[in-house]
């Protein structure tokens, strides 16, 4: 079934109007496995010449798609979601040699996607317009009647990440497609493999020709000229807040829904029970090495029971495998390149010059990061603020709540916060003053269930995600006003 999204040579191709096309210029990029760095694949550097055509493909395949009835959309989607575990076995090898994640969470990730992809289908088909009376409105009569309907936007540009180049990708197709968008896919470099193994499978499901197309190249070349694009009509955007603002400040009059980063917390109540507490933390904290914008990435505790806590992190993360994810069921694994671990190692330096007390980890071996814990770490350190996307925690010890809730807030992110208490009035208080898009409560930090809504606030993000939410976001209202005839 892949054979044709690539070349006896293992150069991959791009999905363009139903066909797998190579480079013209016949330029190339190197991935690079983070495990080995062998060579996984070569994928088209392509050109904005090659850009205007995929986008005016779309815009052409969309016409008609639009035109299509629901129920014959879902049908598609149906298929792709059993296409996608019928090949979970491919898909999770090239997963886990594309990116380094560990072989049971990469399956995960593709069971998780076919969930998504089918309750997609599910709620579009139960998605319903709605007709407004006009003498609900003050001074008018029985006379107006407004038929409210959603529209598709166009041809939605899906920007998905490295770390997780399946889910967050197929959660940007699914919903624009099942209300009559076309796509176009920018997968993160490292993940573009999977990005266009998860065309294929859209395709073999029946998406028609030029709905779905991919375009693979590098940022600096290409980056800013699709994001502004003149046919370009909305924007799916994962990845950094660097990159996200820079998206931002560029476009103009095109909507956005962005995911961005995050500098979750974890508050720590005196009353909590620690070992559900430490569960979570090192479950939210350590897990595919912390590549993700959702992971606990900070420990505020109360003082009064901080030693227990960090003697209940510690036990845990010693049970932490940290290794090669083709060889061994590992928890820790590489961090996707070089510049990665360096940030990382960084962070730690910095943490160990200005006096935390290293708790666990701390060292390094090539790519991999040992699972790392400080204690005692102040607000002068540059871990206390910043996103290491690496497996290391700071506890920074806090007399009350209100301090607690203090420091969280003074984060420029605001996407999560997880709250440890068994006083529900304790947990609605800090619920209610956090900066955050979702506050979770006895449990860790995480994106899921996927019709719940997903949204960061300040520099985590813009508009809300989930199913229903993202459908919404990449549709719009129609009325159509019909004015009754005496």
């Amino acid at each position: 079934m892949f054979n044709c999204i690539k070349s006896e040579n293992n150069v991959f191709k791009n999905l363009i109007n139903g066909q797998w096309l190579s480079s013209k210029e016949d330029n190339f990029i190197e991935i690079n496995s983070p495990i080995d760095n062998s060579i996984v694949g070569k994928i088209p550097a392509m050109t904005k010449e090659e850009v205007d055509f995929v986008i005016s493909t779309a815009k052409r395949a969309q016409k008609d798609w639009s035109k299509v009835p629901i129920n014959e959309r879902a049908e598609i989607l149906y298929k792709a979601a059993d296409i996608l575990v019928k090949n979970i076995d491919e898909l999770a090898e090239i997963m886990v040699r594309e990116i380094g994640k560990d072989r049971k969470s990469s399956r995960s990730e593709i069971t998780r996607t076919a969930d998504f992809i089918r309750f997609t289908a599910d709620t579009a088909k139960n998605l319903s317009g709605e007709s407004i009376p006009g003498d609900t409105f003050p001074g008018y009569k029985r006379n107006k009647i407004s038929v409210v309907s959603r529209e598709p936007l166009g041809v939605v540009l899906a920007i998905s990440p490295f770390n997780y180049p399946i889910n967050l990708a197929a959660s940007k197709i699914a919903p624009a497609i099942i209300v009559g968008n076309s796509v176009v896919l920018k997968p993160a470099t490292q993940g573009s493999l999977c990005g266009l193994y998860l065309a294929k499978v859209f395709q073999e499901a029946g998406v028609p020709n030029g709905v779905l197309n991919t375009i693979t190249g590098k940022g600096s070349e290409i980056g800013d000229y699709v994001v502004t694009h003149k046919d370009i009509n909305f924007i799916n955007f994962t990845g950094s807040t660097e990159v996200g603002t820079r998206i931002s400040k560029i476009t103009s009059m095109v909507p956005l829904l962005m995911e961005l980063g995050g500098k979750d917390a974890a508050i720590v109540l005196e009353d909590a029970d620690l070992e559900l507490a430490a569960t979570n933390i090192v479950a939210g904290g350590y897990s595919y090495s912390s590549q993700r914008c959702t992971a606990v990435k900070r420990i505020l505790v109360i003082d009064k029971v901080a030693d227990e806590l960090v003697a209940k992190v510690k036990e845990k993360i010693s049970k932490l495998k940290v290794g090669n994810p083709l060889v061994d069921d590992v928890d820790i694994v590489p961090l996707i390149n070089k510049k990665a671990a360096d940030y990382v190692s960084e962070l730690i330096e910095d943490a160990k010059n200005k006096g935390a007390d290293l708790v666990a980890g701390g060292n390094r071996d090539g790519n991999i990061i040992f699972p790392t814990l400080f204690d005692n770490v102040t607000t002068d350190m540059r871990i206390a603020w910043e996103e290491p996307f690496g497996p290391v925690l700071p506890i920074i010890r806090v007399k009350n709540k209100d301090e607690a809730i203090e420091i969280a807030n003074k984060s420029e992110y605001g996407l999560q916060s997880a709250v440890f208490t068994k006083n529900i009035d304790d947990a609605f208080y800090i619920a209610d003053r956090l900066e955050v898009g979702t506050v979770q409560v006895n449990g860790k930090t995480e994106r899921g269930p996927d019709h719940f809504p997903f949204l960061g606030v300040k520099a985590s993000g813009i508009g809300t995600q989930g199913i229903r939410y993202s459908i919404e976001s990449m549709s719009r209202p129609k009325a159509t006003v019909i004015n009754l005839l005496k």
